[in-house]
């Protein structure tokens, strides 16, 4: 009887280390998937703050051609309300 008690307490006590092998082996698999999904996340958030300025150049590439062409516009005016201020004197 003093035999059957001694293997079921080396197996009680190999149990719990087995337990907490097997809880640090799920943990670490846990983190692992963790940081796979915040590097995929960081991965994302860089992917999106590099567009709005990709998109920005472009806005502002057309707002310089607008202006561009604004200013001829005005440059032609000007000359034109010239030309009739000498045609008028």
């Amino acid at each position: 009887m003093k035999n059957v008690n001694n293997n079921q307490t080396g197996q009680n006590t190999g149990s719990p280390e087995i337990y907490a092998a097997k809880l640090t082996l799920i943990g670490t698999a846990l983190s692992t998937i963790g940081d796979g999904l915040q590097t995929i996340a960081a991965g994302i958030t860089l992917q999106e703050l590099e567009n709005p300025n990709n998109q920005n150049s472009q806005k502002q590439l057309d707002q310089s051609s607008q202006l561009e062409l604004m200013q001829k516009q005005i440059e032609q005016l000007t000359r034109k309300i010239e030309r009739m201020e000498q045609s008028n004197k």
